[in-house]
């Protein structure tokens, strides 16, 4: 867990709490008690200064009123780490489509300032989405302060042996996050839960579940889960990835053209597209002299007329009437230039 500034920057205008238009202001959640956090977490005392020293250490809460911090007792295994992991390169995908860039911050730390400025709370996610990071007032990609700093347009928890639900899910909410999508594993161990991709959209004060993303229109919860949980990037997935992009580029006036990378790679491949019309219009010219003059009881060599001057750029109608006209394969080639030089 990395310190969270304690003076607030004045660089950018701070954004509005009011996520949702609904006027309703964040607030820092129930005590830590009401949390629900159980066993499947080790608490142990983590002190304010603590938090402000430079520390990596991974927390999934610590709440300053009983200076405590929590993290997960089980040792990151494949299956956690996973699904964040592939988010960020889904949405790499999709970013190329819609040809803007999409940030992803992983589990940076997100706080709730007290009256002092000082974090109050924090908590951090698997992953962090901002759709928009090149006008983003963020302090810094390790942390995120409510009220301060714009909020990811998605966080994801993955729950592979913790029940975000019971907990941090309650924070999100009263932290006024406007989307929190929680995802349960295939190869979860916790077998009472139905795996799946579960997405929680600010209503009102309310969380409410939707089948589709608000951020990432066109993405259903279902196919999120497939995305995230598949070995290998699916033909179906990949098509849902590029729809996705498509409307995020539509409505914002961008596309695939807008990225470097599909820009390079869609010049070359017109390129490719048209030399090979190219060499299909040349072969079809050689098989029309070729016939022509054999029709005439001329004989012709392997490759003529291929290398003839000018057979590409000719007229069909010229080299037309070069084939009908010429006496052999010299006289072709000279009928031929005297035409494109008229």
């Amino acid at each position: 867990m990395s310190p969270v500034a304690s003076s607030r920057r004045k660089s950018t205008p701070p954004p509005t709490a009011d996520v949702d238009g609904e006027g309703v202001a964040p607030t820092p959640g129930p005590p830590l008690a009401a949390l629900g956090f159980d066993s499947a977490y080790r608490r142990f005392h983590w002190s304010t200064e603590d938090v402000e020293r430079q520390d990596d250490r991974r927390m999934e809460f610590w709440d300053r009123a009983t200076q405590t911090a929590l993290e997960v007792r089980e040792s990151p295994t494949p299956y956690h780490e996973l699904p964040s992991q592939l988010l960020a390169k889904l949405t790499e995908r999709i970013a190329a489509v819609r040809g803007k860039p999409i940030a992803c911050f992983g589990a940076m730390d997100l706080a709730f300032p007290g009256e002092d400025g000082r974090p109050k709370r924090i908590m951090q996610a698997d992953q962090s989405l901002y759709l928009h990071p090149e006008r983003a007032n963020i302090v810094g990609p390790k942390a995120m302060v409510v009220g301060e700093n714009h909020y990811p347009d998605v966080v994801l928890e993955v729950d592979h042996t913790t029940d975000v639900r019971r907990h941090k899910l309650k924070l999100y909410e009263a932290w006024r996050f406007p989307e929190v999508w929680v995802d349960v594993p295939d190869e979860s161990p916790r077998r009472r839960k139905a795996r799946g991709t579960t997405l929680y959209v600010l209503d009102g004060r309310a969380f409410r579940t939707v089948d589709e993303s608000r951020a990432f229109p066109g993405w259903r919860a279902e196919d999120i889960h497939v995305a995230l949980n598949e070995g290998r990037l699916s033909e179906r997935t990949t098509a849902i990835l590029e729809r996705v992009g498509t409307r995020l580029g539509e409505r914002e006036g961008t596309g695939p053209d807008d990225d470097p990378l599909l820009r390079s790679q869609r010049r070359q491949a017109q390129a490719e597209a048209h030399a090979a019309a190219q060499a299909q219009e040349l072969e079809q010219r050689v098989e029309l002299v070729r016939h022509l003059m054999a029709t005439r009881g001329l004989r012709v060599a392997g490759r003529f007329p291929r290398d003839v001057p000018g057979l590409a750029d000719a007229k069909i109608k010229d080299v037309a009437d070069a084939a009908l006209r010429c006496s052999d394969e010299a006289s072709f080639a000279a009928l031929l230039g005297a035409a494109r030089k008229a």
